[in-house]
């Protein structure tokens, strides 16, 4: 009877164990699930690349700024050199202003010049800044003059587009004329 008792109480301490094994792993597999959500949320927020250095503000106008938003990159020669700040609509000129936080590391050239670009063929905006050869460099408060707004993949398809039916429309008046022509000339020869 003793033996029984003692062998329910190994068996009760290993089932035990068991538990405490099966906990930890659900326990890490939830963190890791946290982790994963909260690094998707910071990816999709445009956080994932924080950056605590010191900045300062620079603007620059653009006819049109497509699809860039607050929090963009700013990048030249591919390096991340600061991020978009504030985008606004200044109802004097009809352009957007944009304010972008450089980081002080990075010093630019007062004739600097900013164009918005897209990762890829349907990827993210950013604005990309072409150095320049001024000896002054941009400080706090400056504005970049020179600037290319953002090429509108609706606005290419709709000009391609156009300017194909404008061929095929002046292609098929010189066809017909020349049809016209054909035909009366051999009505010439038929007199």
């Amino acid at each position: 009877m003793a033996g029984a008792v003692a062998g329910a109480g190994v068996l009760e301490e290993e089932t035990q164990m068991k538990r405490n094994t099966l906990d930890f792993w659900v326990g890490l597999f939830v963190v890791a699930g946290f982790v994963a959500l909260l690094f998707l949320a910071l990816k999709a927020g445009n956080m994932s690349a924080l950056s605590f250095q010191d900045t300062y503000s620079v603007q620059a106008r653009f006819d049109n700024i497509g699809g860039l938003k607050p929090r963009a990159p700013v990048k030249s020669a591919g390096v991340v050199v600061g991020r978009v700040a504030d985008i606004r609509f200044d109802d004097k000129t009809y352009q957007a202003t944009v304010t972008l936080n450089l980081e002080k590391r990075y010093q630019f050239p007062k004739d600097t010049s900013a164009k918005i670009l897209t990762s890829g063929l349907l990827g993210e905006q950013y604005l990309g800044l072409e150095a320049g050869g001024d000896t002054a460099m941009l400080a706090e408060g400056s504005r970049i003059t020179m600037t290319q707004s953002a090429v509108v993949l609706e606005n290419l398809i709709g000009q391609f587009l156009y300017n194909k039916a404008a061929d095929a429309g002046a292609g098929g008046n010189n066809a017909g004329g020349a049809a016209a022509g054909a035909a009366s000339g051999a009505a010439g020869v038929v007199k």
